[in-house]
């Protein structure tokens, strides 16, 4: 399954009600393995991003769909990044001129 990095920052709405942020995560991660997907792991960071989230969906739409709906729900803004194995780079290389 194609690997995606999600990086989300607190909103004003979600420092709010920090003390619930464990059971949104929990709930959330709940919503993408309904959806198909597979969280890898998670972390609360410090720097330039409040939380980090490894995963694998079915496709970009999945992974999509789930930060779109984090993002609607208004606790978290989301940057969704596809990440590629060593070996996809590898084949992605090989297909060069």
């Amino acid at each position: 399954m194609p690997a995606f990095v999600l990086l989300m920052n607190l909103t004003a709405k979600g420092a709010a009600d920090i003390k619930g942020m464990p059971q949104r995560i929990e709930e959330s991660v709940k919503r993408f393995e309904a959806m198909g997907g597979k969280v890898t792991s998670f972390h609360v960071t410090m720097g330039p991003y409040d939380m980090v989230a490894v995963g694998e969906a079915p496709s970009d739409e999945v992974a999509a769909t789930m930060a779109m709906a984090l993002s609607a729900v208004g606790n978290v803004t989301t940057t969704s990044l596809r990440a590629f194995s060593r070996e996809e780079f590898a084949a992605i290389l090989a297909k060069l001129p």
